[in-house]
């Protein structure tokens, strides 16, 4: 008869273990590979499918002389207004400036501007003189109340068209004139 023990040791009695599967070493590589060429293949569809978008022509900008002198004929309209009037006109000038000789006009005061405006060249003295006159009759009004007369609104529009004329480029000067011509 059996003992417990006797039982116990055929219960202990396994049979060996299967081999273990080693991977290939070279497995890894494989999936590296497989995954750059799915990504690529994805990248070469989605530029196929998206990439083609026509590309848009933007229409050239307009010269800062051209929009200032746009501005300036909007800003007859408002003439009979004083305060916005003077306050278009001179901010118009003030961008046109900053524009065309990248002298940043519009943040500062205007003491502050004329004086950084006659350490440089970017105007004659006549012209730096007259910058100077135009803008303190447009801060009387601005910032005095001061009420001016159609006459004097109409004086501080000239000087400003005046200054932008003086100061556009000379080809866009001769573009000007061969259009006055040609019309004529």
């Amino acid at each position: 008869m059996p003992t417990n023990q006797t039982a116990a040791m055929v219960n202990d009695i396994r049979d060996i273990k299967p081999p273990l599967a080693i991977p290939d070493s070279l497995a890894w590589l494989w999936w590296t590979l497989g995954a750059v060429v799915l990504l690529v293949a994805l990248w070469l569809a989605w530029r196929h499918f998206f990439g083609r978008v026509a590309p848009v022509n933007l229409p050239p900008p307009i010269p800062p002389h051209v929009r200032a002198k746009q501005k300036l004929a909007e800003a007859l309209a408002l003439i009979a207004q004083p305060k916005p009037f003077c306050v278009l006109v001179s901010d118009t000038v003030r961008i046109y400036l900053e524009e065309r000789f990248n002298f940043r006009a519009p943040e500062r005061t205007t003491e502050e501007f004329l004086r950084e405006l006659q350490s440089t060249d970017l105007l004659a003295g006549e012209q730096k003189d007259s910058l100077g006159r135009f803008l303190e009759s447009c801060d009387l009004v601005k910032f005095a109340k001061y009420e001016p007369g159609e006459k004097e609104l109409l004086e501080l529009h000239g000087s400003a068209v005046r200054l932008v004329e003086e100061t556009e480029p000379p080809a866009a000067a001769d573009a000007v004139e061969a259009e006055s011509r040609e019309a004529a």
